[in-house]
């Protein structure tokens, strides 16, 4: 960049500074980035990976609270997405209706209800949620944070994990689901700090492997901040997490009320890889790949080519699996998750507060209904 330059950081919750918001008053073509739909980083593969005929379109508008945990099932061709607080104790989720066109955007309930689910995925013909909310009393029922498995053709949940010895989980922020059953999460502070949970936080915040066939449920990583982001590489060599750490806020001694969580662009906001062991149980060799030049890397996942992909700020970008930054695509709110749609899985649906949107490009998703 010609100087002068400057690009202004903010230190609140709120994503206000994007990259198309820096100043370069000697570069006058640079005021373009901020309206593109696509920034291209690395021409080649970028490109590529765009194809021919790239479109962007805001789909929906929906609240500003979170919209996570998307999950697309192939056999209904619909689109499961969870809608968090506010207000508290808001029960219903969306789903959006591919077989329509233009696609149609609903309410959903489920049978129990599933309260807050943060991260969500498809795997085999199920919908696997972590629930994020923990209350003595919601829809009449208690709930804590954990595991839920939903059919998608009967509507049926039933929660696999709620708890850690006896401790309540904190969050369940996002999952994969591992060819060999095991169910991989994370577990930060989240649902504290945004009062989606009626008890502090009773365990560090860390990430972890559970077991369906056995109940067991065994520590990964506890080395993060804040992990947020969990995702497995295509070779089933790689597990990727980020930790948002830069978005977080000191526990009240007291423990009793807790101010929300609070962004400091000089904390941690990476996404970091690790070895898979041969056997599918642990991590090794931790090392960053990626600091998010926008927000916090929320939601994570890994393209079928291997192409890492994670939420930032006001939109997405596309990394290689060693953090080289090829595309960003740019929205007008902040984006919390995305998935894969379609029968050749090239549609893409992002999420978060404020929109839902759909991208078509030549970026191909992994096939979760293989697992």
């Amino acid at each position: 960049m010609p100087y002068h330059f400057f690009r202004n950081v903010s230190a609140s919750n709120k994503n206000t500074n994007p990259y198309g918001s820096t100043s370069v008053p000697n570069d006058t073509s640079f005021a373009g980035v901020a309206s593109a739909d696509f920034i291209v980083f690395d021409e080649k593969r970028g490109l590529e990976l765009l194809g021919p005929d790239p479109s962007y379109e805001y789909a929906f508008y929906v609240s500003d609270a979170v919209h996570e945990a998307p999950a697309y099932v192939p056999s209904q061709n619909k689109l499961y997405l969870s809608q968090l607080a506010p207000p508290p104790g808001f029960l219903p989720q969306l789903v959006i209706d591919l077989n329509q066109d233009p696609p149609t955007l609903s309410e959903y309930l489920s049978d129990p209800p599933v309260y807050a689910p943060n991260g969500g995925t498809f795997a085999g013909s199920k919908i696997y949620w972590g629930a994020s909310g923990g209350n003595n009393s919601i829809g009449g029922m208690e709930t804590r944070v954990g595991l839920v498995e939903l059919d998608p053709e009967t509507n049926k949940t039933k929660y696999l994990l709620n708890n850690y010895f006896g401790f309540y989980f904190n969050t369940i922020d996002d999952l994969f689901v591992h060819p060999n059953g095991d169910i991989w999460f994370t577990d930060p502070f989240y649902s504290w700090f945004n009062a989606l949970t009626d008890t502090p936080p009773q365990l560090p915040a860390a990430s972890y492997r559970f077991r369906p066939s056995t109940g067991a449920t065994h520590v990964v990583d506890d080395t993060l901040i804040q992990p947020n982001g969990i995702a497995l590489s295509p070779d089933r060599k790689t597990v990727y997490i980020s930790d948002t750490g830069s978005n977080t806020a000191p526990l009240a001694p007291n423990r009793t009320s807790q101010e929300p969580a609070m962004f400091d662009p000089t904390g941690a906001r990476s996404v970091y890889a690790f070895d898979l062991s041969h056997d599918g149980t642990y991590l090794t060799n931790k090392r960053p790949i990626y600091i998010a030049q926008d927000w916090v890397p929320d939601g994570l996942k890994v393209a079928k080519n291997g192409y890492v992909v994670t939420g930032a700020g006001f939109g997405v970008d596309v990394l290689d699996d060693r953090g080289a930054l090829l595309v960003r695509i740019q929205t007008n709110y902040t984006v919390q998750n995305f998935a894969w749609t379609g029968k050749d899985l090239k549609e893409f649906w992002l999420m978060g507060n404020g929109g839902i949107s759909r991208v078509k490009w030549e970026l191909e998703g992994q096939d979760l209904s293989k697992l």
